[in-house]
């Protein structure tokens, strides 16, 4: 339920009587947004600047909903001119972007799947930026992942899936067609994926004369740990240090994996590939994502004090090879970090962080000292690189309205010249919603942080129906964020008002704001969602009879809660992957760090426990219910089992509660198929329009 990217969206009458992929507006020639036009938006992938910064390369991935799937195109563009070259199209998969040396001169270094055959397999490639020219590394049978090349383009480090435990028809020869598993102990599913008897392993090759990779060499031969730590780790969790010869690398090594968050920070030398150095060993928390100074003295990583704690503030941790030391570089800091960059001479460290309902670009010194702010604006950025003179960034941005696109950033000033233009042709003629900040007071006098989203061409005189955006995590910023599911555009272009409240629990206002949600599920952040609706169903615009609650994972159940506890202000609620019951939860989950934290530990415990599950389990005030729900679930979501959604279906149908179940068989937390994606939002819109819209317009 943590981790959780969300989304929403659409309006269905208009569907018929325009193109698949756009509403014409009443108002003209200018459209609105709709689920399939959603999908035919062009998403940027992963940046990186040229040796030099001359160049940056770049991957846009498209999709086809008529063939319910995508492909990956690979970009340069001249940063100078902002003309962009196209290097290769229609891959299956593209990822994993370095510029570096080879025998043949700069290549830009990829992993990739091309679209060729019946077996797809991701393998390294080096293509030439000039004129796509195209090189394949490696050729192993079941793919690689997360491709570094060394610094002098020597070797090439990256992941392959290396398989150590027996099934079961290996354990008894004789029934090669059992379809059974032994399972002796946690964690034997992971958010979407049981686990597949392997484990993934950073290796190591030497590039050949030919520029191939040589035989690999296994850095975690034997051992049953993974790197990058899934299921969201990659190629940022290992990096090579300056003269080749060392690798950093992250492992979770521990033995109740389900129970803890404790990864570590590992060195490996080239010259003793099995020799494992843990510079991390002190710390419980998470420690991951390594890179070195450019001058090779020092390692930065990220590392959460707290044990258990998934949510807790990143610091970003300097660890000086020579002394075997590390210091906070970001010690006082009042919220937290992603990622860390060095500038190029080594005396700045830059990040991005959640600031108040947004993502902004920071630095600070290398050894501690006073924040810096670079970036502004009302804009997610995320930062791809500093470039060698030190005064631009690689940098990407989006708000609600749109998604991303690649610029680059002027360090002094935040000032920013956009490179990418990559769905200018369809915002072109789309009629965008007006998105306002606005402060609520909570019922016990902080200030709310909310986003506002308004139709296209509002009128305050005329009456909208309130759509209240429950965030998931618990702990994860609303932000200018563009998602492709819990979409605000799209939203409002369906004729709804959106408030969207950073409540109890958010990063982006302070540790003891994000804190606050922990031990409290159904307490003061609940108050906050309250507070903001009711400042909103005062307005004269919105028709306070056609309120709606939405959300998934903890704000799915947020949902559930409401359901029990709203006051008759919702006319109907959609809940997607929610908790419904927080004991059965427990029971069926696979991270119980995560609940062990947020709950204080297993429903059993003491009776101190037992009484806050059951304070605050929305199972608990089904007797309450009496409004319209709809549910949705996919059977692959581990972090909140399916049981969830079908437990809370069964209640509200049996206490003749209108419901509906949308169920999703092979999806997992998230809704990635495409056609899957259109069918959510319809039932979602469908389902809302019914109890939200006069005559169902």
């Amino acid at each position: 339920m943590s981790k959780i990217s969300v989304l929403v969206c659409l309006f269905v009458t208009l569907y018929l009587s325009v193109p698949a992929f756009a509403q014409v507006s009443s108002e003209g020639n200018e459209t609105l947004m709709t689920p399939e036009l959603l999908w035919k938006l062009g998403r940027l992938g992963s940046a990186q600047y040229s040796e030099d910064g001359k160049l940056a390369a770049y991957t846009v991935r498209n999709y086809v909903l008529k063939e319910n799937s995508g492909t990956s195109d690979l970009y340069v563009v001249d940063v100078a001119t902002g003309q962009s070259r196209k290097l290769l199209s229609n891959w299956v998969s593209i990822a994993d972007l370095q510029f570096g040396s080879s025998p043949f001169g700069e290549r830009i270094f990829i992993t990739g799947t091309e679209q060729k055959g019946k077996k797809f397999t991701s393998q390294a490639y080096a293509v030439n930026p000039q004129d796509g020219g195209l090189l394949r590394l490696t050729d192993i049978k079941d793919g690689i992942g997360n491709l570094k090349v060394s610094p002098k383009g020597t070797h090439i480090a990256f992941t392959q899936d290396i398989k150590l435990d027996k099934e079961v028809k290996e354990v008894y020869e004789d029934l090669p067609k059992a379809n059974a598993r032994i399972i002796d102990k946690l964690m034997y599913r992971h958010w979407n994926a049981w686990h597949d008897y392997k484990y993934s392993h950073l290796h190591v090759a030497k590039l050949g004369s030919d520029g191939k990779a040589q035989t690999a060499v296994d850095l975690m031969k034997d051992m049953k740990v993974d790197c990058p730590v899934p299921p969201f780790g990659g190629s940022e969790q290992f990096n090579w240090n300056p003269n080749g010869q060392q690798l950093a690398f992250t492992m979770k090594d521990v033995e109740k994996w389900a129970e803890s968050t404790n990864s570590d920070v590992y060195l490996v030398n080239l010259s003793s590939p099995t020799t494992h150095i843990n510079i991390t060993a002190s710390n419980k928390g998470y420690d991951n994502n390594p890179v070195y100074s450019h001058d090779g003295k020092y390692l930065a990583y990220a590392s959460m004090e707290r044990a258990s704690f998934e949510a807790d503030r990143n610091r970003i941790m300097v660890y000086d090879l020579s002394a075997k030391k590390a210091i906070d570089a970001t010690a006082g800091l009042d919220q937290t970090t992603h990622g860390a960059t060095w500038s190029p001479d080594d005396k700045r460290l830059y990040f991005v962080s959640e600031y108040r309902g947004t993502n902004q670009i920071f630095s600070v010194p290398s050894r501690g000292g006073d924040l810096k702010q670079h970036s502004q604006g009302r804009y997610n950025w995320g930062l791809d690189g500093i470039a060698p003179s030190g005064k631009q960034a690689l940098v990407t941005f989006c708000d609600m309205n749109r998604p991303n696109e690649l610029a680059v950033m002027n360090l002094a000033d935040g000032q920013k010249r956009t490179l990418t233009h990559i769905n200018d042709k369809i915002y072109a003629r789309l009629q965008l919603p007006k998105i306002e900040e606005r402060w609520i007071p909570s019922t016990d006098g902080k200030k709310i942080h909310n986003w506002v989203i308004y139709p296209p061409n509002f009128d305050s005189s005329k009456k909208y129906p309130l759509l209240t955006y429950c965030q998931g995590g618990p702990q994860g910023q609303i932000g200018q964020s563009f998602s492709y599911r819990w979409n605000f555009h799209l939203m409002a272009a369906n004729g709804y008002v959106i408030v969207a409240p950073n409540r109890r629990g958010l990063p982006g206002f302070g540790r003891k704001w994000n804190d606050d949600i922990s031990g409290d599920w159904g307490g003061q952040a609940m108050k906050d969602i309250l507070s903001s609706t009711d400042a909103m169903l005062a307005e004269s615009y919105i028709d306070k009879d056609r309120a709606a609650a939405i959300g998934a994972s903890f704000g799915g159940y947020t949902v559930y809660w409401l359901m029990g506890h709203h006051a008759d202000r919702f006319a109907t609620m959609v809940a997607h992957c929610g908790v419904f019951n927080l004991d059965s939860m427990y029971g069926t989950t696979e991270e119980l760090f995560f609940v062990n934290w947020e709950m204080g530990g297993p429903y059993w415990k003491d009776a101190a426990t037992q009484a806050l599950y059951d304070k605050f389990s929305p199972h608990k005030f089904v007797g309450q219910w009496n409004t319209p729900l709809l549910v949705i679930h996919g059977e692959k979501d581990f972090r909140v089992p399916v049981n969830q959604g079908m437990e809370a279906f069964t209640a509200a149908q049996v206490n003749d509660i209108p419901s509906r179940f949308l169920y999703f068989p092979t999806e997992g937390h998230w809704v990635l198929g495409p056609q899957n994606g259109i069918v959510w939002h319809r039932v979602f819109f469908e389902w809302l329009d019914q109890y939200c819209k006069d005559n169902k317009a």
